[in-house]
């Protein structure tokens, strides 16, 4: 067992308009209940969207919590606020946690267990399981996996749970429903893009963590159970759409673009088709005026160049951790599973072959 030094740790909530009343309650609950001392922990609720009536019920329901008001609704700002409230209070680690969520006891204390185990450890996330009333243990994430197309997707989700030794590392990014980062590696990748708003923000800290050279695990003994939803989440596509495109058109240099290109077409066009037979076709075409606008493509020059000053050589990892295969039990068809995925394999695999050499 490694020697345990508590730290002054933040917790960041986000609410959203009346999101609080839906989930609050067993969230507080389980965050009263966890082992870390008291006198080393803060909660900080950023009140997204925040009118008088989701102050207050923040407030009196949860009357120790740091709650701190946003007016946009933008969930990457929302996030660096209550972090940078943390580190103004002295808080060394930073915690990221969705607010639709029951923690285990020990939860906090395992998650800043395992960022003490080893100092190039950027991220640790918790095993998240789904939050059922039967009382199974399905899992929800052991990581996150991050498609070389750009879709984010959760890893054996679906499955039972099972015991995890140690702490192994995550080849793809720390979901954001229950995360911590040292506060070091929060200032030195510069925080959450807020030109995101939502969705895909988990991706870039990952990427921007690993590109500085930092390692992300998974503290399977910090088990957090998730009330998710897929559906909850398909609701906001244009962002997931939108987001997706701008990281690859970011984080990628010039050959790994020009390799990618043709089968991101394709799949783009496959994309137009599903959104067509799938009636969010408005949604689609609203993404492709995102990036005919050439104040976005400023964006994201003035993005690529801020992630050069982050970049510690370590590029290439990112592009070996990258899924060839979408697995994703919500998604998963035939075409995808016999067609798609083994034609996005082969392909992918030719592209590490040439950027080997390179």
């Amino acid at each position: 067992m490694l020697n345990f030094k508590p730290q002054k740790t933040g917790i960041i909530l986000v609410n959203y308009q009346d999101y609080a009343q839906h989930f609050l309650e067993a969230c507080r609950d389980s965050l009263r209940l966890q082992s870390y001392p008291e006198n080393y922990r803060s909660v900080y609720i950023v009140d997204n969207a925040s009118s008088e009536v989701s102050f207050n019920y923040l407030k009196e329901c949860f009357p120790e919590a740091i709650i701190l008001t946003r007016s946009d609704g933008n969930y990457a700002a929302a996030n660096n606020l209550g972090v940078k409230q943390a580190i103004v209070d002295g808080c060394e680690c930073l915690v990221i946690a969705n607010m639709d969520t029951v923690f285990t006891e020990n939860w906090l204390e395992e998650l800043v267990r395992a960022s003490q185990s080893s100092s190039d450890i950027g991220l640790v996330q918790s095993k998240i399981l789904l939050f059922r009333e039967d009382g199974k243990r399905i899992i929800n994430s052991l990581g996150n996996r991050f498609h070389f197309l750009g879709f984010g997707f959760t890893s054996e989700y679906g499955s039972l749970d099972r015991e995890i030794k140690g702490y192994p590392e995550i080849k793809g990014y720390a979901s954001g429903c229950s995360f911590l980062i040292k506060k070091e590696v929060f200032e030195k990748i510069g925080g959450y893009f807020e030109e995101f708003y939502m969705y895909h923000d988990d991706v870039d800290i990952g990427l921007k963590a690993r590109l500085a050279g930092y390692k992300i695990i998974l503290a399977p003994q910090s088990v957090v159970y998730h009330k998710y939803e897929f559906k909850r989440s398909i609701r906001m596509l244009y962002y997931m759409e939108r987001n997706r495109l701008f990281l690859l058109l970011a984080f990628y240099r010039p050959l790994t673009l020009f390799l990618v290109l043709p089968f991101l077409l394709i799949m783009e066009l496959g994309m137009l088709v599903y959104s067509l037979l799938g009636k969010w076709l408005p949604i689609k075409l609203k993404v492709c005026g995102y990036f005919l606008n050439p104040i976005n493509w400023r964006k994201i020059s003035t993005y690529r160049r801020n992630l050069r000053q982050i970049d510690k050589g370590y590029y290439k990892n990112i592009i070996c951790f990258l899924a060839s295969r979408i697995e994703f039990q919500e998604i998963n068809n035939p075409v995808l599973r016999y067609l798609v995925n083994p034609l996005m394999f082969w392909y992918w695999r030719l592209v590490l072959f040439i950027q080997y050499f390179n």
